[in-house]
């Protein structure tokens, strides 16, 4: 009786030993968290999509809290939501510029040459590894929709040519599409660069064209119209978006394929006056001889 006696009292004496020694811990070892970042968390999307430069909406409202970022930040928030974290936290809203993804391709199947056709899994990364999908232009799109697979918000879609269409209003800017694109034809802009080459073949004049008619032929005449904005570089014309303020429709009027457009706000893309019109909806057949 005695021997049970003296283990229950070790086992106790150990137990409060251990008991205070966590305690202790506890208070040396505590970390004051602000109540307020739940509230915040709370009044954000929870799309963890990472556009405002953080790993997502909890680490996001601790910067908001500690006063390291503004509301505005998140572009992915309602204007109302962004106010009332705001008006919550008694701090300025401020304003941050949506950005969206943008694909650097508008050679659809109706104007793009393909040499051989694909047959195996569908996705743009395994046809790519196939002698780069069998599209004549190398840099173009191949139509398989991994973006749109990988887009977590809904903001892709394939249309009738088989390219990926943005949809702004629900594109966060995550890069999710710029990753998995096999060509690297996505980038983050943000929506005032509206001047835009949706083109990245590096073929020169009628190669260029013979493989894709709405290639970028490197013909120079958005350049020579906008010289202070818009370069030929490795055959490709390519736009200076930090003199973005420069930026109007102009370069876009001569384009002979309609490879530069501007993106208006309601229109969407907008060729200019001298752009080849493309009527054809069904697809290219595949090039003669493969």
């Amino acid at each position: 009786m005695s021997d049970f006696l003296l283990a229950g009292g070790m086992m106790a004496a150990i137990g409060s030993l251990l008991a205070a020694i966590i305690a202790v811990a506890n208070k040396k070892l505590y970390v004051f968290e602000d109540p307020r970042i739940d509230d915040v968390e709370g009044m954000l999307p929870g799309a963890n999509c990472g556009a405002c430069g953080s790993a997502g909406c909890r680490a996001f409202a601790e910067k908001v809290v500690k006063g390291e970022s503004a509301p505005g930040k998140c572009t992915v928030s309602a204007p109302s939501n962004i106010v009332s974290i705001a008006s919550f936290l008694g701090v300025n809203a401020g304003a941050e510029e949506k950005r969206v993804a943008r694909l650097s391709c508008a050679g659809g199947s109706n104007v793009a040459r393909n040499h051989a056709r694909y047959a195996g899994l569908g996705s743009c990364r395994a046809a790519a590894l196939i002698g780069g999908g069998g599209k004549g232009c190398s840099w173009g799109c191949l139509g398989l929709a991994d973006c749109m697979r990988v887009c977590d918000f809904d903001a892709i879609h394939m249309d009738e040519h088989g390219l990926p269409v943005v949809t702004d209003s629900k594109c966060t800017a995550c890069g999710d599409c710029v990753e998995v694109c096999p060509k690297g034809l996505f980038s983050i802009h943000p929506v005032s660069h509206r001047l835009w080459v949706a083109c990245k073949n590096l073929l020169h004049g009628d190669m260029a064209e013979t493989e894709c008619e709405v290639a970028c032929t490197a013909c120079g005449r958005c350049a020579a119209d906008a010289p202070n904005l818009i370069q030929i570089v490795n055959n490709l014309a390519v736009v200076d978006y930090a003199k973005n303020n420069l930026a109007t429709p102009l370069p876009t009027q001569r384009c002979p394929t309609g490879a530069i457009v501007w993106l208006d706000e309601k229109k969407g893309p907008v060729k200019g006056t001298d752009a080849k019109k493309i009527t054809r909806k069904s697809p290219l057949p595949v090039a003669a001889g493969h």
